[in-house]
């Protein structure tokens, strides 16, 4: 259970940082200090989430099963895939990484001269010009869904063997090129929260919908990988890359 929790901590850190860095360092600004050069711009920043996934699912896979977000763990814990006590450990790891990884991010905009390049250290919002907040809320919802239900359906046993990894990166990257113009997607309790705890301010204030919100679309997803699953056998409990990727 340790190395577990230990995967899902560093694997959370590792997605804030990476994925979330993407934006903070350079999804509006060029290489350089006079900012020539290529920003990474919304399809960098998608995609950076993606392949951060990508690689911790076939890094860690085989350990924890790289939930590395609260939503995920929870549609697994509904899925009955793994039991209420490992969830809340994964809970705790994943929260903890994700703040972990705020504070890293704050660290090199406040003390190594980097720019912050979305004003907000990559932190979601509301009511910010682009969507207003029952807007954000069912497109959080919706989002999340569609991942959640991706998650279930192709770490199933009867899904192609190996390319679990593959279809959650590809489906991670997607809901983010559709929402980083909106709310700059959360879909992950943990990513939302730990940058958001060093932003403060309205970003502070507006994380809550950034948790609910995916939580509620995790619930959504389970639902509907439960009315569209093919019957087969049951995976192991706990880990939702594990056996597809051990085989």
């Amino acid at each position: 259970m340790s190395r577990k929790l230990v995967a899902e901590f560093v694997g959370t850190f590792l997605l804030v940082f990476l994925a979330v860095g993407a934006a903070v360092f350079g999804i509006g600004g060029g290489v350089g200090a006079d900012g020539a050069g290529p920003a990474s711009g919304t399809v960098g920043v998608a995609l950076a989430f993606g392949l951060v996934v990508l690689m911790l699912a076939y890094a860690f896979g085989p350990v924890s099963g790289t939930h590395v977000n609260p939503a995920v763990t929870l549609g697994v814990l509904l899925a009955k895939r793994m039991p209420v006590n490992e969830a809340v450990g994964y809970w705790v790891a994943q929260f903890a990484g994700g703040i972990l990884g705020g504070a890293a991010l704050k660290l090199f905009v406040s003390s190594f001269g980097v720019t912050d390049r979305t004003g907000g250290l990559g932190t979601n919002s509301y009511d910010n010009g682009s969507i207003d907040i029952a807007g954000a809320f069912l497109l959080e919802v919706l989002l999340t869904a569609a991942f959640v239900m991706v998650i279930l359906l192709v770490t199933e046993l009867v899904a192609a063997p190996g390319f679990a990894g593959v279809a959650i990166g590809l489906a991670l990257t997607a809901v983010h090129l559709v929402g980083i113009p909106l709310t700059g997607t959360s879909v992950n309790p943990a990513r939302s929260f730990g940058p958001a705890l060093f932003a403060g301010g309205d970003a502070l204030g507006q994380v809550w919908l950034f948790i609910l919100a995916p939580l509620v679309g995790a619930v959504l997803g389970w639902a509907v990988w439960r009315a569209t699953r093919v019957a087969g056998p049951v995976e192991p409990a706990g880990d939702v890359l594990e056996a597809d990727l051990a085989r």
